[in-house]
């Protein structure tokens, strides 16, 4: 038996969230929902099948509505979450799941209340390369993990909501909390508002894991070039995940240094380091958005705990509100509760 799917939203994200669920033979892409006439006549001209509707509360009370994805601003993810949620739909809400973190422990709360799956749309968990490093990183081929550096930097598109920490940085925390293991235990950010008065457009997040782990992540909408790159150093190897690099995403590095206890001599006494070879595994490529929908469809049919569940959408949600008051405290270490 199929499901039954709403969209809503039909602006910059939700398009693809249509085309995949209308792609997917267990999944009946039913209705889109947009206060947009134009978008609604253009998604209707690509998909003819599918009603449209300007009406959300039309499409939330619809009994043969099994899901509704959630495909706006952010500012308007809870209450619609909140409203789907309520009328027994399982829901997918765009990244980050709420702009509030109360906000975020309801929608946890009422999902499991009401026995529904609520998922979030961290794409980068459903990629292969992510997923390749979690497998290279649980294998134990790096070692311990010493430090990690991410870089999400474009120039544009900008948000007038959300400053970029918000926009960009939960595409490399969710990667770090679901691939490399680390749990941040205190924040720190420096923002800089570049081109907007109101808003960060460029930051350095940093994130303190434990007492010897740590991760860095510069995002920003001002840059020229256009960067998204995940650096994993370990005590015996090193990863590169490159994003945008068509033929070897994933790079390892046979690399490290070795820190002689004792020594004799000054030449004895400099730091040993190795130099190896690069290996560049294959990957079993496939589009993040197909694999994420078709793992929302397949808990919503087993009733299994999404890969990336509520919870982990209010973890999210923590650490960018913890983000925010480092800002606002000209980045002050921010201590994280989870």
């Amino acid at each position: 038996m199929s499901t039954k799917v709403g969209v809503v939203g039909a602006g910059y994200w939700g398009p693809n969230i249509i085309r995949n669920f209308n792609q997917n033979p267990a999944c009946d892409m039913a209705v889109c929902c947009d206060i947009e006439e134009k978008r609604l006549a253009h998604m209707k001209g690509l998909y003819p099948r599918i009603d449209v509707t300007t009406d959300f509360e039309s499409l939330v009370n619809d009994p043969s509505i099994d899901a509704v994805a959630i495909c706006t601003h952010v500012s308007a993810h809870y209450p619609l979450a909140k409203k789907a949620l309520q009328a027994g739909k399982h829901v997918l809400v765009e990244k980050p799941l709420t702009a509030k973190v109360e906000e975020a422990e309801e929608l946890v709360a009422l999902a499991k209340a009401n026995d529904r799956v609520l998922m979030v749309d961290h794409t980068f968990e459903y990629t292969a390369g992510v997923n390749k490093m979690k497998e290279i990183i649980e294998e134990g081929l790096l070692g311990d993990i010493l430090y990690v550096h991410c870089s999400r930097l474009n120039l544009g598109i900008f948000q007038r909501d959300i400053n970029v920490v918000w926009d960009l940085a939960p595409h490399d925390i969710s990667i770090i909390l679901y691939a490399t293991g680390l749990k941040p235990t205190s924040i720190r950010t420096v923002g800089m508002k570049l081109l907007h008065p109101k808003v960060e457009d460029a930051a350095f997040v940093t994130l303190k894991c434990g007492n010897s782990s740590s991760a860095v992540i510069h995002v920003s909408w001002v840059d020229p070039l256009k960067i998204r790159k995940v650096s994993v150093v370990g005590t015996k190897q090193m990863l590169v995940y490159d994003d945008l690099d068509p033929l070897s995403k994933i790079q390892i590095y046979d690399k490290g240094v070795d820190n002689p206890p004792h020594y004799d001599t000054f030449g004895e006494f400099l730091c040993s380091y190795k130099y190896g070879d690069i290996h560049m595994p294959r990957l079993q490529e496939a589009e993040p958005l197909s694999a994420m929908c078709k793992h929302f469809l397949d808990c919503i049919q087993t009733g299994a705990t999404p890969r990336s569940s509520g919870e982990s959408g209010l973890n999210m949600v923590r650490l960018l509100a913890a983000s925010d008051a480092s800002l606002a405290a000209n980045g002050a270490e921010i201590e994280i509760k989870f």
